[in-house]
């Protein structure tokens, strides 16, 4: 038996993992019910490995770029790619994001006009991820809950884990050196007026924005990146800088509805990388920073492999009989 503490997205894709190798599985969570502790029901869901190699380390674009096919097989992916834009005073943004990039095309302004005819005129230049995608990272949890109990998965719901599990999937919770919370806000609008068909990344020196649509008028906005630990809602400032980065890639969400403001505090390492570390007696895994869903498929598959190995499967099975 393979015990895990935490039914978060790294938990449950691990217990996903293990059960699909054949090993009993129970997951532990304090929470009374799924999400309830996850910062993951304030991601965008975005599933775009190229565009994350414009910030971060080449592990992050290699180790991202089966995401799509794993979360596609648990839960429904829209895979039509990332567009990046850019207003023309910062096209400057927009050819260094080029350059610090790989996996794109530019795409002029018809073409702009039509991949996404909402924002026809708009834009002079833009960059096509034709091979990106997202998803809609509630349902996705949901989802591969399902999936991991239909392999056997036992989840237990409002028990904390006993102090003695095989693998550590706490998050900020976890008593883990260096580890830091990263606070994340963002904002679901309705704007039936406006039909965007794949994520759209706005570029801005200053404050830049994604757009992920979730289907019938709704999209979440988000970019925030704080390195605060505080719990409390979105700001007003972050708030007001979102809106009027939407309201910049499009005049119609300044007719939008809020329907749901958020922020979470993603757990993150100093090299902003996750890591699958050994403490004492127990496995962690940890530190997905904001590359959570695009990182955790990779993550997963390598912590159910250390876990299920015959040494690590014989030292847990005399454990729990001790």
């Amino acid at each position: 038996m393979i015990t895990i503490a935490g039914a978060g997205l790294a938990g449950l894709a691990t217990a996903f993992e293990v059960a699909k190798r054949g090993r009993a599985v129970t997951v532990y969570e304090k929470g009374a019910s799924l999400g309830a502790n996850a910062c993951s029901r304030f991601a965008g869901g975005m599933l775009a490995p190229y565009c994350e190699g414009e910030s971060t380390e080449l592990e992050v674009v290699t180790l991202g770029l089966g995401a799509a096919k794993w979360w596609a097989d648990i839960t429904p992916v829209t895979r039509r790619g990332t567009l990046v834009v850019a207003p023309n005073r910062d096209r400057a943004e927009l050819s260094r994001f080029a350059r610090r990039t790989e996996g794109h095309q530019m795409v002029s302004q018809s073409e702009v006009a039509t991949l996404e005819p909402a924002l026809a005129d708009r834009f002079s230049q833009g960059l096509l991820f034709q091979d990106e995608a997202h998803l809609d990272p509630r349902a996705a949890l949901v989802d591969l809950a399902q999936k991991a109990e239909a392999l056997g998965v036992r989840i237990l719901y409002d028990t904390p884990a006993p102090s003695d599990v095989d693998l550590d999937c706490t998050g900020m919770a976890a008593d883990l050196p260096e580890l830091r919370p990263v606070r994340g806000e963002m904002a679901i609008l309705a704007a039936p007026d406006i039909s965007l068909s794949r994520t759209v990344r706005l570029l801005h020196p200053r404050f830049p924005l994604y757009v992920v649509p979730r289907g019938d008028g709704v999209f979440m906005i988000g970019a925030t990146m704080i390195e605060s630990s505080s719990e409390r809602q979105i700001s007003v400032r972050s708030l007001s800088e979102l809106l009027g980065a939407a309201y910049a890639l499009h005049p119609g969400f300044g007719d939008a509805a809020v329907l749901e403001t958020g922020a979470g505090l993603r757990p993150a390492f100093p090299d902003n990388l996750p890591r699958l570390t050994q403490h004492n007696n127990t496995l962690y895994l940890n530190g997905f920073y904001r590359h959570g869903f695009l990182l955790v498929p990779a993550f997963a598959a390598k912590a159910a492999d250390q876990l299920t190995s015959e040494t690590s499967h014989e030292y847990s099975r005399q454990r729990h009989s001790a």
